[in-house]
Formats: structure tokens, C-alpha cells, sequence
């Protein structure tokens, strides 16, 4: 079986996503969109983390169910949990899978948990170097390094019947009480929509953090054109908005921790510019019709990069770049290559052309 995506007998399937991040999440979006929208028959089942409940929601019906996985050896994001694996593979047993499929990415640990659910069909991407079974290998796809990560898994689920479509397009639910939190996030720092540009400074990883004072220097850029400058981040990244806020000569408002994520996601929509890091919030803004200025360092822009007239893209002009590092081994040479005269230069000419 090639196309079981559009065989109706195929009802019960498995996304095997593995991520904690939310730009991972918000990038798988747009396909499993499609998917409820092509078959609304099917019931989806996200295995992923327990901690991604909060993004897996606003997914809406596009995701029936999120099955809690403990971690394996081989899946870095979280240290695995090995007394939970049994009671995992028995609660997928129980579910009796009809297709289980790897949508983590380029390494043959997410492989391993797709064969471990019990489907009857087993498929997904097959990362560089390792060779899906005999008998399951029309139902894999060759992990495409050339492609953005929403693309990949269009191309996938495309690759496994669904009808082929347009490119990819990034979403995210705002519900009324965002709106709510938003309006008073604004009412109560004197925030106009449209009036004022954020910052947004950290990231889950050292290498993918443009140094505070450059961020510092492009705020105090966008202050002097009479835009009010927000701070945010994680309530985790408190350090680093603070740091922000301090190097900067202009005031700014740091809230930093302060909004929820549907409060954030509404933050950005209203914005005059996000200028942030390859991180979530880069993500969040395409989702929600937002402006973002991205700085990648060791990030890969052909995988992350948001393109069109809402977004620039600044990367580093290192030959070392892209790369794999959390933390750099020598001298970070990649956050010095990026400019804050080209990044300020980028934000203008986003709120320019609002």
C-alpha cells in the first residue's frame, strides 16, 4: 500500500512528533490541518510530550488526542523516563493503530517508537542513512534536508495520498480570552496597537541568542522612531529581557514572563516588527499575521526561515554556520557577523511598508 491516507479503511493514526518546541509544533500544523480536512474521518493521535498540551490545544479539531510520550535513548529533547515505556507502548496497544507515523525528523530513534505503537501500517520519514523494513518501505519518505519544516511534512502526508495543495500556511488559534488579556496587556502600559515594536532576546540554546547589546542597540533604533519597545520572552528568559532592558538608553517595557501564550500570540499580531532569534516567537508571529525581523546564527534558514513581504531574514555569513552546537566550541564568530545596523535597517523597512 502506497496511498494510505486516502484508504478509507485507514481511521486510527499516529503522528510521531517528539518535540517540545513551539515553532516544531506550529511548522507540523499546516499538514495535520490538511489532513482533517481531506479525511475528517480519521482520528489523529499526536505523541509528543505532555508538556506541549498547551500548543497541542490550539490545534483545535485538528488533533483528536495527544498520547503522553516518556522518552527514549536517541531523542534528546527530554531525558527519558524508562518506567514509563511499558505503560506507553500498552496505551498505544489499546488504541489499535491502523498507520503509525514518524513525522520527528532525521534521526532512527522516532522510528523505533513508530514501530513500537502496535499499527498495522508503519511509515514516515526515514532519516539520512538508516533503511526502512522491506515491507514498509513504500510507505517511508527519504527525510528532505532541502526543504522548510512545514513543507517536509506536506510532502510527506502528499507523498502518502493526500491530494497535493498550496504551500503551507502557519496558523494559530487566539480565543477570546487572549483577546481579553491582550487589550488589558495594552490598556494598562498605554500600548497602541501598531505603536510599538518587540523584542523578543532568548532561546532555548546559547548559539541561537544574538548578544543583549545588539538587541539593546536595534530597540534604541526603533525608540528614536518613536515606537514604544516591548521586552518578552519565557518567565525562564527573565535574565536576559532584563539584560535587554537595561543596555538599552530608551525606555522599554519588559514582559518578559508576563503574558500567556495566547497573550503573546496576540502581542505580536498587533505589532509594528518582532525582531527575535530563530526560536518560537518567530514562529508565532508568521502563525498569526504578525511582522518578524529573524536573526539565525547557527540555525538553518532553508529549514526555519518565514519568507514573503511579513518577514526578513538576517544570517550569519560564517562558513561554520549552519551548525549543530547548543554552545560554541571556539569564538561565536556567527552572532559577530550579523549586524545591528542591517537588523535595524530590516525592522524599518518592515514598518515602513505596514
Amino acid at each position: 500500500m502506497t496511498s494510505p491516507l486516502a484508504d478509507p479503511t485507514v481511521r486510527r493514526v499516529a503522528l510521531v512528533r517528539l518535540r517540545v518546541g513551539l515553532g516544531d509544533l506550529l511548522c507540523s500544523y499546516p499538514a495535520v490541518r490538511r489532513l482533517r480536512a481531506v479525511r475528517p474521518d480519521v482520528r489523529i493521535t499526536l505523541v509528543t510530550f505532555a508538556e506541549t498540551a498547551p500548543v497541542v490545544a490550539r490545534m483545535g479539531d485538528a488533533v483528536d488526542e495527544l498520547l503522553p510520550f516518556p522518552g527514549i535513548d536517541g531523542i534528546p529533547e527530554r531525558t527519558p523516563d524508562p518506567t514509563g515505556w511499558a505503560a506507553f507502548v500498552a496505551a498505544a496497544a489499546e488504541r489499535r493503530f491502523d498507520l503509525a507515523l514518524q513525522v520527528y525528523g532525521d534521526r532512527p530513534a522516532a522510528n523505533r517508537v513508530a514501530a513500537a505503537l502496535g499499527a498495522r501500517l508503519i511509515g514516515g520519514f526515514a532519516p539520512t542513512g538508516w533503511e526502512p523494513p522491506d515491507a514498509m518501505r513504500a510507505l517511508h519518505l527519504r527525510y528532505p534536508l532541502h526543504l522548510h519544516e512545514a513543507e517536509r511534512h506536506l510532502r510527506l502526508f502528499e507523498h502518502l495520498g493526500l491530494p497535493r495543495g498550496g504551500p503551507p500556511e502557519m496558523a494559530f488559534l487566539i480565543t477570546d480570552d487572549d483577546e481579553a488579556e491582550h487589550a488589558a496587556t495594552l490598556g494598562r502600559h498605554g500600548l497602541v496597537a501598531g505603536g510599538y515594536a518587540v523584542l523578543h532576546p532568548g532561546a532555548s540554546s546559547p548559539t541561537r541568542r544574538w548578544p543583549v547589546e545588539r538587541f539593546a542597540a536595534v530597540g534604541d533604533g526603533l525608540a528614536a522612531d518613536g515606537l514604544d519597545v516591548v521586552v518578552s520572552g519565557a518567565s525562564s528568559e527573565g535574565a536576559i529581557g532584563a539584560a535587554v532592558t537595561a543596555a538599552m538608553h530608551a525606555p522599554a517595557l519588559d514582559l518578559t514572563g508576563a503574558t500567556s501564550l495566547g497573550g503573546l500570540a496576540a502581542l505580536l499580531r498587533d505589532a509594528a516588527v518582532l525582531v527575535g532569534n530563530d526560536t518560537g516567537s518567530a514562529h508565532l508571529a508568521a502563525a498569526v499575521g504578525g511582522r518578524s525581523v529573524t536573526v539565525f546564527l547557527p540555525g538553518d534558514p532553508v529549514r526555519w526561515a518565514h519568507h514573503g513581504p511579513r518577514h526578513r531574514v538576517l544570517a550569519a555569513d560564517v562558513a561554520c554556520a549552519p551548525c549543530p552546537h547548543l554552545i560554541c566550541p571556539i569564538d561565536f564568530r556567527c552572532a559577530a557577523s550579523v549586524r545591528p545596523e542591517a537588523v535595524l535597517a530590516a525592522a524599518r523597512d518592515l514598518v515602513a511598508h505596514r
